[in-house]
């Protein structure tokens, strides 16, 4: 039964439709408006519903509240099953940010969010494939990204467009514990946002033995003992593209993030290697960063893809010698460290604020202009969720609400149909409105 979303204060002609799914039970006996508990939700509806204190009552235009009560309503779909858990297994954690600590969004500014993201999710229902695949033929990775993008904006597993999302990632788990398309020279990739994705369903319980298993692979597949590398190697700590040789700093960040989402702790040594790698890719001299890159380059605190075999960064070479930074990749190593348990106060994390300070932008992704953009709004969106703090003071002293910038900006580079692609570049598959909705749409999950 369709309808829409309405305050109390308003009339349904004056009122802004919330562009959210709500999980509703009907409660038997009614009389007058339908009232429906959230507490006792169980089925879903998406109805004319008028907010009230601790209810929701439903406005059923010519209908009445007594058809609509006795009125069949379909099973939810069905989670996909999961491997049986054994009694010792560790659950996961909830796949949050760092901090918990950020000032509640004005009523106009959530409401905002929360239009852009229902329009991105109904966009999102008609591309799914007939296999329950978003963009499948990239792999299982967009798919990864679009059903958490579902979960983290307030649908359930039981959802039928995130059911059949999870079936496809299920169906494409390997003997190794791995999720990643036949022939994948990307495992890591997809299989650390497979992780992620998994362990939004129930914090992780659902799936527990499956987020095991693909940990296990992705510990197996990091630059470090199992490739024959030390401490002092360029490579130690890192994950990477399998057709590259070399680990960088997106894969890695991927994997810190898979890691965190599987209920690893900061101290975990895999976590602490993969920090090594972190700060080896900083334009930023310390005792944990010795390299050519930190001593010739620009020192400017900035982060760049990758020190491995030779270094490399998508912004290029620095004129005065080393590697540019720029702000996709600063917004992923600071989310990293944070995530692996440096403090605000190090100063390797203080340096990447000031880079930040000096480079705050949400109408480019800084040192590359409009390539890679939406990756970039997802990474700022995460680190400064990560930080915990609902400002940020830029170099000149401009106070800025990075959630308000994020949430706007997104807003207004929305498209028609409630999707989000790059107008201006198509770099890294960035004209694929699918893989860019649900970037979009993480973004707006952690700016909540």
């Amino acid at each position: 039964m369709k309808c829409s979303l309405f305050a109390t204060n308003q009339t349904p002609t004056q009122a802004e439709v919330i562009n959210r799914e709500l999980t509703l039970a009907l409660l038997p006996g009614s009389s007058g408006p339908l009232t429906v508990r959230r507490d006792l939700a169980k089925s879903i509806l998406a109805g004319a519903l008028l907010l009230t204190t601790g209810a929701w009552t439903v406005g059923l235009g010519n209908t009445s509240p007594m058809a609509l009560a006795q009125a069949t309503v379909p099973p939810a779909a069905t989670v996909p099953p999961a491997a049986t858990v054994p009694p010792a297994a560790t659950v996961p954690p909830a796949a949050t940010g760092v901090s918990d600590g950020l000032s509640p969004l004005s009523a106009e500014l959530n409401q905002v969010r929360l239009t852009s993201t229902g329009r991105g999710l109904l966009f999102l229902d008609g591309q799914q494939g007939p296999d329950g695949s978003f963009a499948g033929h990239a792999g299982t990775g967009p798919t990864s990204l679009a059903v958490a993008a579902m979960l983290r904006n307030g649908r359930s597993a039981t959802h039928p467009a995130v059911s059949r999302g999870l079936q496809f990632l299920l169906a494409n788990r390997r003997a190794d514990g791995g999720f990643y398309a036949e022939g994948s020279t990307h495992k890591n990739y997809e299989t650390s946002l497979a992780i992620m994705t998994l362990a939004l369903v129930e914090e992780g319980r659902t799936y527990a033995t499956e987020i095991a298993a693909a940990t296990q692979l992705i510990r197996q597949m990091q630059w470090g003992p199992n490739n024959d590398k030390g401490p002092e190697d360029m490579t130690y700590g890192g994950a990477g593209y399998g057709r590259h040789g070399r680990p960088d700093l997106s894969n890695t960040s991927f994997m810190i993030d898979a890691l965190k989402a599987a209920g690893v702790s900061a101290d975990d040594p895999d976590m602490q290697a993969a920090l090594a790698f972190v700060s080896r890719c900083q334009n930023h001299e310390s005792e944990h960063n010795k390299t050519e890159f930190a001593t010739q380059g620009p020192k400017d605190g900035g982060f760049y893809y990758t020190a491995a075999n030779g270094g490399e960064s998508m912004a290029g070479p620095d004129a005065a010698g080393g590697l540019r930074s720029y702000g996709s990749m600063t917004y992923a190593g600071l989310k990293s460290m944070l995530y692996a348990g440096v403090s605000k106060e190090d100063p390797r994390v203080q340096a990447a604020m000031s880079y930040l300070k000096k480079h705050y932008d949400v109408k480019s992704n800084p040192g590359m202009g409009p390539a890679g953009l939406f990756y970039y709004y997802q990474m700022f969106s995460k680190a400064f969720r990560a930080v915990g703090e609902s400002t940020f003071t830029d170099a000149n002293g401009v106070v800025h609400d990075w959630r308000a910038d994020l949430i706007r900006e997104l807003q207004t580079r929305q498209q028609e149909n409630g999707s989000w692609y790059n107008v201006e570049s198509d770099r890294w598959m960035e004209g694929d409105a699918v893989l860019v909705t649900a970037y979009a749409m993480l973004a707006l999950s952690y700016a909540e």
